[in-house]
C-alpha cells in the first residue's frame, strides 16, 4: 500500500508545478472511417513533452504555454500530421490521419524519433500493424494473427500447425487473451490449426512478454491484448476473401453519418460441403453409409455511438464454433459421434471524460467456452430385435460475467497516471459425463460439482519520467479469489524502466509477479479441445511466477531499423499436470457418481531463462524481422519422473524466425518466411521386448497343462529424455494488386514448406524386416523394432482471391 500511496502523492503534488501551463487534449481518428487510433505518439520534437494515445484514441498533454507550438501526431502506417498553436489556453484539439494506403505516393526519408523503441518503458511488447500480418505466407492462405505471433523471439509453437502460443516456458493456458475485454479460453479452430480471429475484424494487436503493466492480471506468461474495429462512421465498405477452404466477408459503415457505426465480419470453412460428394462416390456401392465432416465458423460484431466529446458507447460480441461428426446409417446399424466447441463474448463499453485530463473507461463483459462430446450407436439384429443400444454425453463448461473500470489521468507532462478495478463471476463445470447402455440396467451419470468463484483485482500504476534520460512504470495490482470456502489474496508488484544511455539507445530492465487462477490440463499437449479449463479450489492453490528480464533497444535511421536484445529469468510455482495415466475421463471418486479430478493432479515447478534478440523494420518497400531465442524450460513434479527435474514438450533450445516482405511495385508484394526450432522433448520407449507369462489351462480332468502367453512391452526412459529431430520449413507467397476506382482486388499465391521439408508431428514405434535376410525355417524372416517418424503436412500450395469496395 506504501507504493501505491506514493504513486498518488507524485501526481497530486503536480498541480503546483509552473503557474502557465495549460492542457490539450483531444481523439486522434483515421481519416475515412473515424476509427480511434491507440499507440498514437503526441509530441512536441526537441522537448521532453509527449503522450501516447490510449486504447480508445484519447491524448492529454499539460505544458507550459507557448507562442508558437509544433504539436506531431505520428503513427506507424498512417502519414504525419503536424499542428501550429497559439497555446496560451487550454485546448481540444482532435486529428485525423490519413493511412499510407490511401496516398498516392508516400517516400519515407528518414526514421521518426517519435517511433523509437529506445524511447518507451515498456520492455517485452510486441506490436504488429494489420497490414503486416495480411501479407505475411500463410497456411492454406488464411492469415493468422497467433502463427505470425509465433514468429517472434520468446514465442515458439507447440508442434507442426498448431497456433497455441508457448511464451517464454509458460504453456498455453499461461496466456491472457483479451477480445474487447472480453477474455477467450480456447483460441483454437480446426483442432489448434487456425485461430478464431480473423485479422479483416481487428484494429490493434499487442503481445506482452514481460514487464507486464498493472493492468494485467490473472495468467504468467503473456498477455495478447486485441481490439476490434469500429466500423467506419463516413461510407459503406467491405472486404473478403475466397479461399481453398473457407471464405469470409466484413461489412461496415454508418448508421448515423459521423455518430454511429456497425461492423460485421464472418468466416466459414466449406471442408464439409466440398468432402461429401467425393465421400459419396466412393460409398455408392455400400449398404452402410458413413458421412463423416467438420466445419467451423466465426462471427465479429460491433455497433457504436459517439455521443459528443466526453461520452461514447461501444457495443460488441464474438460468436465461434467447430463441429466434427461422424455418422454411420444402414439397414441394421445408426450411429452418430461428435465433437462441438465453441466461444461467445460480448462486451458493453462507456468512454467519459472527467475535463481535459481524466478519461475512465467502463465495461460490461461476459465470456462463455463449452466443449461437448456425443456419441450413439443403436444395432439391430436381423430379426429385426434390438441387439445393442449405447450412448455417451461428455461435457465441459466455463462461464464469466465481469465488470471493470479503467482510469487514465494526466496531471502532468512527467507522469501519466491509471488505476481501475475489475471482478468476474467464474461458473466452471470441469466435466458432466452420461452414459446409458442396453448392456446396464442404469444410466451412469457422472459429474463434478459446479464451482462458483468470484476473481477480482485492484491496481495503480504511473509512468513516471523524472528526466528526459530516465522513464519508469512503477504499479501495484491486489488480486484476490474466493471459492466457496476459501479466499485467496495475492499482491503483485510490477515494474520496469528505461534509461536513455545516448539519443537513440537505452537500457531497460523489468520485474513482474502474475497469479493465475485457472489451470489446462493436457494429455497431448497439442492444445486440443479436450484439454480440461479447471479453477484454484481449496485444494489446488493458484498458479504464481516471478519474472526478471533486461536488455537494451537501438534504433537507426538510415536504414530504419529497431534492434532489441533481452535476456530473463522466469520462476514458476504450482503448476499443474495429470497424474501419471489419469485423463480427462477419468472415472475415479469417491463418491461413485461424481468426477474427481483433483485426484488425478499433481503440483510442481518449474522455471525458464534465455536470451531473445530482435531485429525489426516496420515500414518502407522492404520490411520484416529477424528474430533468434535460446531458452531452457525445466520442471519438477514430486510425483512424475521419480520426482527428478524434465524438460516439458515445448523447451525449445534454438528458434529463428526469418520474415521479409518486398513491395516490388504497387501491383506485386513479395513475401517469405523461414523457422527453424530444436525438436520437442518427448518420451518414446527406449526398447522393446516380448514378456512370457503361463496360464494353467485343464485339458482333461485332473491334468494340467502350461500354456506360456506372450505380450510386447515397452521399455521406456526418464520423462521426455528424446529429442525430436529439428524443425524448419520455408513458405513463400506472392500478392498481385489491382486497384479499381471503387475497389480493390489481390490474388495471393503460397507455398507452404517450400522445400517439402518432412518435419515430425509424432512418432510411433513399429517393427520392419531386416534387410538382406533369409527366412527362418518356420517360414518367418527377422525384424527389429524401429521408431517412425509420422509427418503431417507436406508442400502444400494455395490461392486465395481477396477484395475491398
Amino acid at each position: 500500500m506504501r507504493l501505491s500511496f506514493t504513486c498518488f502523492a507524485l501526481f497530486l503534488t503536480q498541480f503546483a508545478f509552473g503557474q502557465s501551463q495549460f492542457t490539450i487534449s483531444g481523439f486522434v481518428r483515421e481519416a475515412g472511417s473515424q476509427e480511434q487510433l491507440p499507440g498514437v505518439n503526441v509530441y512536441v520534437p526537441g522537448t521532453p513533452y509527449g503522450v501516447v494515445t490510449n486504447t480508445y484514441g484519447f491524448y492529454s498533454l499539460t505544458m507550459p504555454a507557448s507562442d508558437t507550438l509544433r504539436l506531431h501526431y505520428s503513427f506507424v502506417g498512417y502519414e504525419k500530421a503536424v499542428k501550429e498553436l497559439n497555446f496560451n489556453k487550454n485546448m481540444e484539439i482532435n486529428v485525423q490521419l490519413t493511412g499510407v494506403n490511401q496516398l498516392e505516393e508516400v517516400t519515407v526519408s528518414a526514421r521518426r524519433q517519435e517511433d523509437y523503441e529506445s524511447r518507451s518503458s515498456q520492455m517485452s511488447k510486441i506490436e504488429i500493424p494489420i497490414s503486416q500480418i495480411k501479407k505475411v505466407p500463410a497456411f492454406f492462405g488464411e492469415k493468422d494473427v497467433m502463427k505470425v505471433l509465433q514468429l517472434m523471439p520468446g514465442v515458439q509453437k507447440g508442434t507442426e500447425g498448431q497456433s497455441g502460443l508457448y511464451v517464454r516456458g509458460g504453456g498455453p493456458d499461461q496466456n491472457l487473451i483479451i477480445l474487447d475485454d472480453a477474455v477467450v479460453y480456447n483460441a483454437s479452430h480446426l483442432f489448434g490449426f487456425f485461430s478464431i480471429f480473423n485479422s479483416d475484424a481487428l484494429k490493434s494487436v499487442e503481445l506482452t512478454k514481460g514487464g507486464f503493466p498493472a493492468q494485467y492480471g490473472g495468467r504468467l506468461s503473456s498477455v495478447l491484448d486485441m481490439n476490434m474495429k469500429e466500423g467506419s462512421k463516413e461510407k459503406f465498405s467491405g472486404e473478403g476473401g475466397i479461399g481453398l477452404i473457407s471464405s469470409r466477408l466484413t461489412l461496415e459503415g454508418p448508421i448515423a453519418k459521423g455518430k454511429s457505426s456497425f461492423l460485421v465480419s464472418g468466416r466459414r470453412t466449406y471442408i464439409d460441403v466440398l468432402a461429401a460428394p467425393l465421400i459419396a462416390s466412393q460409398q455408392s456401392d455400400q449398404v452402410d453409409k458413413i458421412k463423416p465432416g467438420y466445419y467451423f465458423y466465426d462471427l465479429n460484431a460491433k455497433v457504436n455511438y459517439d455521443f459528443g466529446q466526453k461520452d461514447k458507447v461501444y457495443l460488441s460480441g464474438y460468436f465461434g464454433r467447430d463441429r466434427f461428426y461422424a455418422n454411420e446409417t444402414g439397414p441394421n446399424v445408426e450411429s452418430r459421434n461428435g465433437l462441438d466447441w465453441g466461444n461467445a463474448t460480448a462486451t458493453l463499453r462507456w468512454n467519459h471524460l472527467f475535463g481535459q485530463k481524466l478519461f475512465v473507461n467502463t465495461s460490461l463483459i461476459a465470456s462463455n467456452f463449452n466443449f461437448g462430446v456425443s456419441a450413439y450407436n443403436k444395432e439391430i439384429s436381423r430379426t429385426g430385435g434390438l441387439d445393442d443400444e449405447f450412448s455417451l454425453e461428455y461435457d465441459s463448461r466455463i462461464r464469466d460475467f465481469g465488470i471493470k473500470a479503467d482510469f487514465d489521468y494526466y496531471p502532468n507532462t512527467k507522469n501519466a497516471v491509471k488505476f481501475g478495478a475489475q471482478l468476474t463471476a467464474h461458473r466452471f463445470v470441469p466435466s458432466a459425463l452420461a452414459i446409458q447402455g442396453s448392456f446396464t440396467n442404469e444410466a451412469i451419470k457422472r459429474s463434478v460439482t459446479p464451482v462458483n468463484a468470484i476473481e477480482t483485482g485492484l491496481y495503480v500504476q504511473d509512468i513516471w519520467q523524472p528526466f528526459d534520460a530516465l522513464k519508469m512504470n512503477v504499479g501495484m495490482r491486489l488480486s484476490t479469489f474466493q471459492t466457496e470456502s476459501k479466499t485467496y489474496f495475492r499482491p503483485e508488484p510490477r515494474f520496469s524502466a528505461a534509461l536513455r544511455l545516448a539519443q537513440d539507445f537505452s537500457f531497460k530492465a523489468s520485474y513482474a509477479r502474475m497469479n493465475q487462477y485457472v489451470h489446462l490440463l493436457s494429455n497431448t499437449g497439442l492444445g486440443l479441445p479436450t484439454d480440461l479449463w479447471v479453477p484454484t479450489t481449496d485444494r489446488v492453490n493458484p498458479q504464481q511466477s516471478d519474472q526478471v528480464a533486461f536488455g537494451f533497444a537501438k534504433d537507426l535511421d538510415r536504414p530504419a531499423l529497431t534492434l532489441t536484445w533481452e535476456g530473463y529469468y522466469k520462476n514458476m510455482d504450482q503448476i499443474l499436470s495429470y497424474k501419471e495415466g489419469a485423463s480427462f475421463l477419468s472415472l475415479s471418486g469417491d463418491n461413485a457418481n461424481e468426477l474427481s479430478w483433483e485426484d488425478n493432479v499433481t503440483a510442481g515447478r518449474g522455471w525458464s531463462y534465455g536470451t531473445e534478440f530482435l531485429v525489426q523494420k516496420k515500414t518502407g518497400r522492404l520490411s520484416g524481422w529477424v528474430g533468434y531465442t535460446l531458452s531452457w524450460t525445466k520442471w519438477k513434479f514430486p510425483e512424475l519422473n521419480f520426482g527428478e527435474t524434465f524438460y516439458p514438450r515445448y523447451d525449445r533450445r534454438h528458434d529463428v524466425s526469418v520474415v521479409g516482405i518486398f513491395e516490388l511495385s504497387k501491383r506485386v508484394t513479395l513475401s517469405s518466411t523461414w523457422v527453424y526450432g530444436t525438436g520437442n522433448a518427448l518420451t518414446v520407449p527406449l526398447g522393446h521386448y516380448t514378456a512370457y507369462s503361463d496360464n494353467a489351462t485343464s485339458l482333461m480332468p485332473g491334468a494340467g497343462s502350461l500354456n506360456w502367453y506372450g505380450q510386447g512391452v515397452n521399455e521406456y526412459g526418464p520423462k521426455n529424455s528424446f529429442r525430436a529431430e529439428p524443425y524448419h520449413r520455408l513458405d513463400v507467397a506472392v500478392q498481385f494488386h489491382k486497384k479499381l476506382k471503387r475497389h480493390e482486388r489481390t490474388w495471393e499465391f503460397g507455398i507452404y514448406n517450400a522445400y517439402n521439408r518432412r518435419n515430425p508431428f509424432f512418432y510411433n514405434v513399429g517393427r520392419e524386416e531386416v534387410s538382406n535376410t533369409t527366412a527362418q525355417p518356420n517360414g518367418s524372416y527377422t525384424s527389429k523394432t524401429v521408431l517412425q517418424r509420422v509427418s503431417l503436412f507436406p508442400f502444400l500450395p494455395s490461392f486465395s482471391y481477396n477484395f475491398k469496395f
